[in-house]
């Protein structure tokens, strides 16, 4: 082809770019998992075909460390994430400090209950306990189980971890810089014999540990030493050690001053979660508590031995299986969201833009919708036939504003573009829908949101295409 040629069409397209207001971008980057909220302290749990993923949450001032509560995440593609929202938060134990220090959780199941197990402060002692909560369902709510700590005040009493056996012995480890354990007993909130200590702490471990068995196998993956901090991790082939340390699963990294692995297995794969700060830095070149969830497949050698990775990639897992669009989707199901940005220099593609919400009408949703601010959906399947209409659920105390709804990329192929009716109130939600075309295949769908100035726009429940 002719570089007069390619010349004159990539003029074009910037041309029709410029026209609709958009900067031609890169591929999105879809690593960290979830941008519309800081989380770190990732703990994932498979549960009938579903990923739960539970976080701590850093709170959007943080300078330190400044958490208050938990936050819940679910995805079936590993892709595509749906914010569950706070499933449980500091007033849930109203005997702990109130004000900081809810810190990395783990949710574990047994015989149809679920437990919540933090580490948490309380008032008059500057130390840690740990405190379990329990809830009929993986989504909460969680409820104080004991009303007291489960582990009570130490000092480095942080991070639990827990694992149920195949003989049905479940145990409980913590620490930092040191690693503890207890037999629990089969209710979940008591356990049997002393508190005992590893005598050999596995050589690299700070805190942070994650405990699980695979092929008869068990491992202790866990936060190296600090700081800068990565991820190390040691096996036995007893539930109780001796820990034989293995080696590095991502190296000792300069960006990071902690992480948290939380690793599993989905549809035939392993997957490690971690965290790092790209968000944060991106707002700022200052470190700052302010943390987000990462995730990367994870291999193994023939002999049970973690392959080393690479630090945290921008690029994330790619979805698993395809998102039916004629089925409802939660507008807070989002792969990738940032703000259009002028300026293409920027060093990492996110800006802050839409958080989610909780409404006692219609829960989750999304909010702090505003002019270039936009959504992307991964690996939507349109089928041959095609859509043939779109359907929101939205809320607009002002004049509303646009969705527009392109493929592949930001300037991709335009379905069309609904217009968002004032609805009278930020919590009266009406349907409203347009007639799209061109929608058939597979892609990767932008919902970008359009309007006038910086106020928000419209709040967005939930979504649907038609045939």
């Amino acid at each position: 082809m002719p570089t007069r040629f390619v010349a004159s069409a990539a003029r074009l397209l910037l041309a029709l770019a410029a026209h609709l207001g958009l900067a031609m971008q890169p591929a999105r980057a879809e690593n960290p998992i979830i941008q519309t909220h800081f989380t770190a302290d990732p703990a994932p749990m498979v549960h009938k075909g579903v990923v739960y993923l539970y976080t701590s949450h850093d709170e959007d001032d943080a300078q330190g460390f400044k958490m208050r509560d938990w936050r819940l995440y679910t995805s079936t593609d590993l892709s595509n994430w749906t914010d569950k929202g706070v499933v449980a938060s500091l007033a849930t134990f109203p005997w702990a400090v109130q004000d900081n220090d809810a810190w990395a959780p783990q949710v574990v199941e047994r015989k149809g209950k679920f437990y919540l197990y933090v580490p948490i402060s309380v008032a008059g002692w500057p130390k840690n306990v740990i405190a379990v909560a329990v809830a009929d369902r993986p989504e909460g709510p969680f409820k104080d189980a004991l009303g007291k700590p489960l582990i009570d005040k130490a000092d480095g009493y942080i991070d639990p971890t827990v694992f149920v056996d195949d003989d049905g012995q479940a145990y409980l480890y913590w620490g930092n810089p040191k690693l503890w354990y207890v037999k629990l007993n089969e209710d979940m909130v008591s356990y049997s014999g002393p508190i005992q200590q590893i005598k050999d702490t596995p050589r690299d471990y700070q805190e942070g540990p994650w405990f699980y068995k695979r092929q008869g196998k068990y491992y202790m993956a866990y936060a190296s030493t600090c700081c800068p901090e990565g991820i190390g991790y040691a096996m036995s082939d007893k539930p109780t050690g001796p820990w034989v340390y293995q080696g590095h699963v991502m190296d000792h990294n300069a960006n990071a001053t902690g992480n948290h692995p939380g690793i599993i297995d989905y549809e035939g794969a392993s997957y490690v979660f971690g965290f790092n700060y790209e968000l944060s830095f991106a707002d700022s070149p200052l470190h700052r508590e302010r943390r987000s969830v990462t995730i990367a497949k994870l291999e193994y050698e023939p002999d049970g031995r973690i392959k080393q990775l690479p630090w945290w990639d921008k690029t994330g897992v790619a979805p698993l299986k395809p998102l039916d669009p004629y089925r409802r989707v939660e507008a807070e199901t989002i792969a990738w969201t940032s703000r259009i940005k002028r300026d293409r220099d920027r060093p990492f593609d996110w800006a802050p833009g839409i958080k989610t919400a909780h409404s006692s009408q219609v829960g989750m949703h999304v909010t702090r919708i505003t002019d270039l601010s936009y959504i992307k959906v991964n690996r939507v399947d349109f089928g041959t036939q095609g859509a043939s209409r779109f359907t929101a659920n939205v809320a607009a105390g002002s004049d509303g504003g646009k969705i527009e709804l392109r493929l592949d990329r930001l300037d991709g192929p335009h379905l069309g573009t609904l217009t968002v009716s004032g609805t009278g109130g930020w919590e009266r939600w009406q349907t409203q829908s347009v007639p799209v075309s061109g929608a058939t295949g597979t892609h990767d769908l932008y919902l970008v949101f359009r309007g006038k100035g910086e106020a928000p726009l419209f709040n967005f429940d939930h979504w649907v295409f038609s045939r």
